[in-house]
């Protein structure tokens, strides 16, 4: 018994611990621009739940900016989707300057990719962290230039899919059972929206989880489109193989196949909201982004060179080449 009571006293101390330092952990109010995609809601949700612990603890999404452009997916659900987190609570604003008043950190999740540097511009001013939801921009110099105005105005800013961080796809990295990984192909359902990069709207989910299990180096890009299925080939610095296959018809899901040094695995079927929200609320308090901007800025030139590919007949294109076009028409967005 002697030794029991110093253990339970010593576990006591350490729950009490860790409930002391959620209560104390400052609350932050989050501002949402652009509510005109089902992540509003469910990432509101998330975060404004009472009962939200770790990374989403304190976090409170207060204030919210409609936004909107022409874009059918935005246009025909914004609506919806202002009701749906006006009812939760949200106060909405009729402008980003007053929303920026209003709140602490803001996430960007705009559907229409084409409007983020402009609204990424204002926020920046404010030196506010930013998240902003994917695609990070609506072209490649764009995606540059909102880096390079972070950089200028000193605020940390980062982008994602959530199929970066769903369980079953990290569990297939650092796998015993794998070894080294030497070649992925992965897949998801690929739809397009006119005005961007065929890529950029929805394939990225299955390019972000390419990249998040080879890791950065890819050098060309050569790429099959069809009415059936998009297939984009990437071929690494150290010789292994990455390849994205875009489900345009037939049964829709997402998946992975990892072949390794040791044995092969298929996973990767899941997209977590929850596990991606956790990471937002993480960078939001350490200010440390998950993903770098070098990682992010090599997937958006993977997806232009895959377009750019398809404007060859299907050549293989040269990262670097597209990279260097692109960084010219950035500078001038950005002087």
């Amino acid at each position: 018994m002697k030794q029991v009571l110093p253990l339970a006293a010593a576990l006591l101390l350490s729950l009490a611990g860790s409930v002391l330092s959620q209560e104390t952990l400052k609350p932050l109010r989050a501002g949402i621009v652009g509510l005109d995609t089902s992540h509003v809601p469910a990432f509101t949700k998330l975060f404004n739940n009472p009962k939200a612990d770790g990374d989403l603890a304190g976090i409170k999404v207060v204030a919210g900016y409609p936004g909107g452009t022409d874009m059918p997916a935005s246009k025909d659900r914004v609506a919806k989707f202002t009701e749906q987190v006006r009812g939760m609570g949200v106060e909405i604003v009729d402008s980003i300057s007053k929303l920026l008043e209003k709140v602490d950190v803001v996430m960007i999740e705009s559907v229409d990719g084409r409007i983020h540097l402009k609204e990424a511009r204002e926020v920046f001013q404010s030196g506010k962290l930013v998240y902003i939801d994917k695609p990070i921009a609506g072209t490649l110099p764009e995606t540059i230039a909102l880096f390079e105005l972070a950089k200028k105005h000193h605020v940390k800013t980062w982008s994602s899919s959530s199929s970066r961080f769903g369980a079953d796809l990290l569990a297939l990295k650092g796998n015993e059972k794998i070894g080294d990984i030497l070649g992925v192909t992965t897949w998801g359902p690929c739809s397009y929206q006119s005005g961007t990069p065929d890529l950029f709207f929805y394939a990225i989910h299955g390019v972000e989880s390419l990249f998040t299990l080879m890791g950065t180096g890819c050098e060309t890009v050569s790429r099959s489109k069809g009415p059936i299925t998009d297939q984009v080939t990437g071929v690494w610095k150290d010789g292994r193989i990455g390849t994205y296959r875009g489900i345009v018809r037939g049964k829709s899901e997402f998946g992975a196949m990892v072949y390794g040094s040791k044995g092969v695995r298929q996973g990767a079927k899941t997209i977590s909201y929850e596990a991606l929200c956790r990471q937002i609320g993480k960078f939001f308090r350490t200010g440390e982004p998950p993903v770098s901007e070098a990682e992010t800025i090599e997937i958006f030139t993977f997806m232009e060179a895959a377009d750019e590919s398809i404007r060859q007949g299907g050549k293989p294109v040269a990262l670097d080449d597209v990279l260097a076009k692109a960084k010219q028409e950035a500078a001038k967005i950005v002087p």
